[in-house]
Protein backbone atom coordinates (compact mmCIF):
# COMPACT_ATOMS: atom_id res chain seq x y z
CA UNK A 1 0.00 0.00 0.00
CA UNK A 2 2.97 2.27 0.77
CA UNK A 3 4.03 2.04 -2.56
CA UNK A 4 1.28 2.45 -4.19
CA UNK A 5 0.57 5.49 -1.78
CA UNK A 6 4.08 7.14 -3.41
CA UNK A 7 3.81 6.29 -6.43
CA UNK A 8 0.68 8.13 -6.62
CA UNK A 9 2.15 10.98 -5.09
CA UNK A 10 4.49 10.99 -7.75
CA UNK A 11 2.14 11.10 -10.30
CA UNK A 12 0.29 13.89 -8.96
CA UNK A 13 3.18 15.73 -8.09
CA UNK A 14 4.35 14.84 -11.94
CA UNK A 15 0.94 15.82 -13.47
CA UNK A 16 1.22 19.09 -11.39
CA UNK A 17 3.90 20.11 -12.48
CA UNK A 18 2.96 19.47 -15.95
CA UNK A 19 -0.29 21.89 -15.16
CA UNK A 20 2.14 24.77 -13.62
CA UNK A 21 4.51 24.29 -17.19
CA UNK A 22 2.01 25.03 -19.65
CA UNK A 23 0.49 27.57 -17.48
CA UNK A 24 3.42 29.51 -18.05
CA UNK A 25 4.69 28.37 -21.54
CA UNK A 26 1.36 28.86 -22.97
CA UNK A 27 2.06 31.92 -24.91
CA UNK A 28 4.74 30.05 -27.12
CA UNK A 29 2.34 27.40 -27.76
CA UNK A 30 0.16 30.00 -28.85
CA UNK A 31 2.14 32.36 -31.08
CA UNK A 32 4.86 31.11 -33.58
CA UNK A 33 6.27 34.29 -35.06
CA UNK A 34 9.13 34.26 -37.73
CA UNK A 35 11.06 37.12 -37.89
CA UNK A 36 12.68 36.39 -41.52
CA UNK A 37 10.37 37.27 -43.94
CA UNK A 38 11.33 34.89 -47.51
CA UNK A 39 9.30 36.62 -49.87
CA UNK A 40 7.80 39.91 -51.21
CA UNK A 41 4.90 40.48 -53.57
CA UNK A 42 6.76 41.71 -55.92
CA UNK A 43 8.43 38.32 -56.69
CA UNK A 44 4.49 37.28 -58.03
CA UNK A 45 4.77 40.81 -60.48
CA UNK A 46 2.61 42.88 -57.91
CA UNK A 47 3.06 46.49 -57.08
CA UNK A 48 3.17 47.08 -53.37
CA UNK A 49 4.42 49.87 -51.01
CA UNK A 50 5.72 48.67 -47.27
CA UNK A 51 3.88 50.24 -44.84
CA UNK A 52 4.26 51.18 -41.03
CA UNK A 53 1.44 51.11 -38.78
CA UNK A 54 1.94 52.93 -35.82
CA UNK A 55 -0.55 51.05 -32.92
CA UNK A 56 -2.42 53.20 -30.03
CA UNK A 57 0.66 51.60 -27.48
CA UNK A 58 3.86 52.28 -28.95
CA UNK A 59 4.57 50.16 -31.46
CA UNK A 60 4.94 49.76 -35.05
CA UNK A 61 3.19 47.14 -37.39
CA UNK A 62 5.02 46.56 -40.87
CA UNK A 63 2.61 45.72 -43.42
CA UNK A 64 2.08 45.17 -47.56
CA UNK A 65 -0.19 47.62 -49.50
CA UNK A 66 -1.50 46.15 -52.41
CA UNK A 67 -3.60 48.71 -54.61
CA UNK A 68 -5.58 47.55 -57.87
CA UNK A 69 -7.12 49.63 -60.54
CA UNK A 70 -10.55 51.01 -59.91
CA UNK A 71 -10.71 48.38 -57.10
CA UNK A 72 -13.86 47.26 -55.77
CA UNK A 73 -13.46 47.40 -52.26
CA UNK A 74 -10.48 46.61 -49.87
CA UNK A 75 -9.39 43.53 -47.76
CA UNK A 76 -8.19 44.17 -44.72
CA UNK A 77 -6.21 40.14 -43.96
CA UNK A 78 -5.08 38.97 -40.72
CA UNK A 79 -3.04 36.24 -40.66
CA UNK A 80 -2.91 33.18 -38.26
CA UNK A 81 -0.57 32.74 -35.45
CA UNK A 82 2.69 30.85 -37.35
CA UNK A 83 5.25 32.71 -40.17
CA UNK A 84 4.47 35.84 -41.34
CA UNK A 85 3.17 37.93 -43.88
CA UNK A 86 5.45 36.29 -46.72
CA UNK A 87 3.75 33.25 -45.73
CA UNK A 88 0.94 34.69 -46.79
CA UNK A 89 1.47 36.26 -50.55
CA UNK A 90 -0.69 33.87 -52.87
CA UNK A 91 -3.89 35.87 -51.01
CA UNK A 92 -2.42 39.07 -52.38
CA UNK A 93 -2.82 37.27 -56.05
CA UNK A 94 -6.10 36.19 -55.35
CA UNK A 95 -7.75 39.13 -53.98
CA UNK A 96 -6.05 40.99 -56.36
CA UNK A 97 -7.52 39.19 -59.19
CA UNK A 98 -10.50 39.62 -57.67
CA UNK A 99 -10.26 43.17 -58.29
CA UNK A 100 -9.52 44.36 -54.43
CA UNK A 101 -6.81 46.21 -52.90
CA UNK A 102 -5.20 44.19 -49.89
CA UNK A 103 -3.48 45.10 -46.65
CA UNK A 104 -1.49 42.42 -45.03
CA UNK A 105 0.40 43.18 -41.88
CA UNK A 106 2.14 41.29 -39.45
CA UNK A 107 0.93 41.45 -35.62
CA UNK A 108 3.84 42.84 -33.22
CA UNK A 109 6.52 40.33 -32.67
CA UNK A 110 6.06 38.86 -35.79
CA UNK A 111 8.78 39.71 -39.30
CA UNK A 112 9.41 43.35 -39.17
CA UNK A 113 6.82 44.24 -36.43
CA UNK A 114 7.88 45.55 -33.30
CA UNK A 115 6.98 44.36 -29.87
CA UNK A 116 6.05 40.54 -28.82
CA UNK A 117 2.71 39.32 -29.64
CA UNK A 118 -0.17 38.95 -26.84
CA UNK A 119 -3.78 38.59 -27.31
CA UNK A 120 -4.91 41.98 -26.13
CA UNK A 121 -2.09 43.39 -28.52
CA UNK A 122 -2.92 41.66 -31.29
CA UNK A 123 -6.49 43.35 -30.94
CA UNK A 124 -4.63 46.94 -30.62
CA UNK A 125 -3.32 45.86 -34.23
CA UNK A 126 -6.44 45.21 -35.91
CA UNK A 127 -7.46 48.67 -34.25
CA UNK A 128 -4.48 50.30 -36.03
CA UNK A 129 -5.14 48.82 -39.22
CA UNK A 130 -8.36 49.36 -39.53
CA UNK A 131 -7.44 53.26 -38.58
CA UNK A 132 -5.11 53.56 -41.17
CA UNK A 133 -7.46 52.32 -43.93
CA UNK A 134 -10.62 54.58 -42.61
CA UNK A 135 -8.34 57.70 -41.93
CA UNK A 136 -5.15 56.99 -44.08
CA UNK A 137 -6.34 55.75 -46.82
CA UNK A 138 -9.52 57.27 -46.49
CA UNK A 139 -11.66 53.75 -47.41
CA UNK A 140 -14.64 53.79 -46.42
CA UNK A 141 -15.60 50.73 -43.72
CA UNK A 142 -18.96 49.90 -46.38
CA UNK A 143 -16.24 48.67 -48.29
CA UNK A 144 -13.70 47.07 -46.33
CA UNK A 145 -13.60 43.27 -45.90
CA UNK A 146 -11.97 42.13 -42.70
CA UNK A 147 -10.36 38.66 -43.75
CA UNK A 148 -8.76 36.06 -40.69
CA UNK A 149 -7.60 32.92 -41.24
CA UNK A 150 -7.04 30.64 -37.90
CA UNK A 151 -6.10 32.71 -35.38
CA UNK A 152 -6.31 36.23 -37.56
CA UNK A 153 -10.33 34.66 -37.54
CA UNK A 154 -10.81 35.63 -34.00
CA UNK A 155 -8.65 38.91 -34.38
CA UNK A 156 -11.16 39.86 -37.27
CA UNK A 157 -14.11 38.61 -36.05
CA UNK A 158 -13.18 41.12 -32.88
CA UNK A 159 -12.39 43.72 -35.20
CA UNK A 160 -16.01 43.41 -37.13
CA UNK A 161 -18.02 43.71 -33.64
CA UNK A 162 -16.65 46.75 -32.89
CA UNK A 163 -16.33 48.19 -36.24
CA UNK A 164 -18.91 48.41 -39.06
CA UNK A 165 -17.48 46.54 -42.07
CA UNK A 166 -18.84 45.60 -45.43
CA UNK A 167 -17.82 41.77 -44.98
CA UNK A 168 -15.93 38.98 -42.36
CA UNK A 169 -14.53 35.80 -43.89
CA UNK A 170 -13.51 33.37 -41.38
CA UNK A 171 -11.02 30.99 -43.03
CA UNK A 172 -10.07 27.45 -40.69
CA UNK A 173 -11.52 29.80 -37.59
CA UNK A 174 -11.86 27.99 -34.11
CA UNK A 175 -14.93 29.23 -31.85
CA UNK A 176 -12.11 30.10 -28.95
CA UNK A 177 -8.61 28.97 -27.35
CA UNK A 178 -9.91 27.45 -24.32
CA UNK A 179 -12.16 24.80 -26.31
CA UNK A 180 -9.45 24.52 -28.82
CA UNK A 181 -7.13 23.70 -26.25
CA UNK A 182 -9.26 21.36 -24.69
CA UNK A 183 -9.58 19.58 -27.32
CA UNK A 184 -5.48 19.12 -28.08
CA UNK A 185 -5.24 18.96 -24.36
CA UNK A 186 -7.65 16.76 -22.51
CA UNK A 187 -6.28 15.70 -19.89
CA UNK A 188 -5.45 19.40 -18.74
CA UNK A 189 -7.85 21.62 -17.11
CA UNK A 190 -7.28 24.44 -19.96
CA UNK A 191 -10.24 25.92 -19.77
CA UNK A 192 -9.25 27.32 -16.11
CA UNK A 193 -5.64 27.77 -16.41
CA UNK A 194 -5.92 29.85 -20.22
CA UNK A 195 -4.23 32.84 -20.15
CA UNK A 196 -5.76 33.17 -23.86
CA UNK A 197 -9.36 33.71 -24.70
CA UNK A 198 -9.70 34.50 -28.53
CA UNK A 199 -13.29 33.99 -28.65
CA UNK A 200 -14.30 34.13 -32.00
CA UNK A 201 -17.59 32.59 -31.26
CA UNK A 202 -18.84 35.17 -28.79
CA UNK A 203 -17.67 38.23 -30.89
CA UNK A 204 -19.49 36.66 -33.84
CA UNK A 205 -22.79 37.04 -32.20
CA UNK A 206 -22.21 41.03 -32.23
CA UNK A 207 -21.65 40.73 -35.75
CA UNK A 208 -24.38 42.47 -38.11
CA UNK A 209 -22.54 42.26 -41.40
CA UNK A 210 -22.62 39.71 -44.30
CA UNK A 211 -20.31 36.89 -42.88
CA UNK A 212 -18.52 33.91 -45.33
CA UNK A 213 -16.78 30.95 -43.42
CA UNK A 214 -14.76 28.55 -45.18
CA UNK A 215 -13.78 25.24 -43.36
CA UNK A 216 -12.47 21.78 -44.29
CA UNK A 217 -14.06 18.72 -42.83
CA UNK A 218 -10.17 16.75 -43.27
CA UNK A 219 -8.70 19.90 -40.93
CA UNK A 220 -5.92 18.34 -38.91
CA UNK A 221 -5.68 21.63 -36.16
CA UNK A 222 -8.83 22.83 -36.15
CA UNK A 223 -11.86 20.46 -36.23
CA UNK A 224 -14.67 20.81 -38.35
CA UNK A 225 -17.39 21.40 -35.88
CA UNK A 226 -16.01 25.04 -35.54
CA UNK A 227 -16.72 26.10 -38.60
CA UNK A 228 -20.30 24.64 -38.33
CA UNK A 229 -20.85 25.98 -35.27
CA UNK A 230 -19.81 30.14 -36.05
CA UNK A 231 -21.97 29.71 -38.78
CA UNK A 232 -24.56 28.52 -36.87
CA UNK A 233 -24.00 31.52 -34.55
CA UNK A 234 -23.34 34.60 -37.64
CA UNK A 235 -26.18 36.49 -38.59
CA UNK A 236 -28.04 36.68 -42.23
CA UNK A 237 -26.63 36.98 -44.75
CA UNK A 238 -24.17 34.36 -44.73
CA UNK A 239 -22.70 31.39 -46.39
CA UNK A 240 -20.07 28.19 -45.90
CA UNK A 241 -18.00 26.87 -47.81
CA UNK A 242 -16.82 22.92 -47.50
CA UNK A 243 -13.25 23.12 -47.99
CA UNK A 244 -11.07 19.76 -49.17
CA UNK A 245 -7.24 18.94 -47.29
CA UNK A 246 -5.68 19.80 -43.88
CA UNK A 247 -5.73 23.08 -41.97
CA UNK A 248 -3.01 24.58 -44.15
CA UNK A 249 -3.74 22.44 -47.67
CA UNK A 250 -7.24 23.25 -48.12
CA UNK A 251 -6.96 26.56 -50.02
CA UNK A 252 -4.89 25.24 -52.15
CA UNK A 253 -6.87 22.32 -53.26
CA UNK A 254 -9.81 24.18 -53.51
CA UNK A 255 -8.29 27.41 -54.90
CA UNK A 256 -10.79 27.49 -58.01
CA UNK A 257 -13.96 27.00 -56.34
CA UNK A 258 -12.84 29.25 -53.42
CA UNK A 259 -11.56 31.61 -55.19
CA UNK A 260 -15.10 31.94 -57.42
CA UNK A 261 -17.49 31.56 -54.38
CA UNK A 262 -15.80 33.84 -52.21
CA UNK A 263 -15.50 36.34 -55.23
CA UNK A 264 -19.47 36.00 -55.80
CA UNK A 265 -20.12 36.37 -52.46
CA UNK A 266 -18.21 39.48 -52.17
CA UNK A 267 -19.63 41.50 -54.87
CA UNK A 268 -22.61 40.72 -54.02
CA UNK A 269 -22.62 41.44 -50.50
CA UNK A 270 -20.90 45.00 -51.44
CA UNK A 271 -23.19 45.84 -54.37
CA UNK A 272 -19.96 45.87 -57.18
CA UNK A 273 -21.55 46.57 -60.14
CA UNK A 274 -19.87 44.76 -63.16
Amino acid sequence: MRMLSNFLIILLAAYLFLVLLVYWVQSHLVYFPDKQLSNTPGALGLKYASTSIPTSDGETLHGWWVPVADAKGTVLLFHGNAGNISHRINYLTMFSKLGYNTLLLDYRGYGQSSGKPSESGTYLDAQAAWRYLTETRDIAPERIVLFGESLGGAVAAWLAAKEKPGLLVLASAFTSIPELAAEFYPFLPVRWISHFEYNTLQALQAVHCPVFIAHSPQDDIVAFHHGQRLFQAAHEPKQFLELEGSHNTGFIFMQPVWKKALGIFMDEQLNVRH
